[in-house]
């Protein structure tokens, strides 16, 4: 008889995920979320700290590979998440209430708008996975793609695109 090997610990988890109640992005509106259940839906991608340039004609929205200059790289998260708009006043406050606002522009992935869309989680998610990594392992994430705003001019970001929203 095989034996089934051992699964790994999964990594450490910057965003607290504990205690949370099993799927429950699918039966709560996210407008009921506790303070909790809404961070713990971002799966840590990245995308939504890289400078996306908007097409003033189409609307049409890109996303490039140059970061907010907070993001780390490696972990793809805000590296002073708690004091950001002090550092970068513009930065967007994702809320249940502004999301709509914000649909546009956000990438296809990213977990409020699918659960606002009335769509699961996918499997790399690290509520569904229990891993943090596998946003990584996946290719989901921008971990190891970006450049950081304080290195590219303005003007060259169209350089940069990586994909269409």
């Amino acid at each position: 008889m095989p034996r089934s090997r051992p699964r790994p610990a999964p990594a450490f988890d910057p965003i607290d995920r504990t205690g949370l109640r099993d799927r429950y992005w699918r039966d709560t509106p996210l407008s009921r979320m506790s303070g909790k259940e809404w961070e713990a839906l971002c799966d840590g991608c990245g995308k939504c700290c890289l400078n996306k340039l908007e097409d003033d004609t189409t609307g049409e929205v890109a996303l490039t590979r140059i970061a907010c200059k907070l993001l780390d790289d490696t972990s793809c998260l805000c590296g002073s998440y708690g004091t950001r708009h002090s550092f970068v006043p513009e930065c967007i406050r994702l809320t249940p209430s502004t999301l709509p606002d914000h649909l546009y522009w956000l990438p296809a992935t990213c977990a409020y708008r699918l659960v606002h869309e009335g769509r699961d989680l996918a499997w790399w998610h690290p509520l569904v996975s229990g891993d943090p990594e596998t946003v990584h392992s996946s290719g989901t994430s921008v971990r190891g793609l970006t450049l950081s705003e304080a290195l590219v001019p303005e003007e060259d970001w169209e350089d940069h695109i990586i994909e269409d929203l």
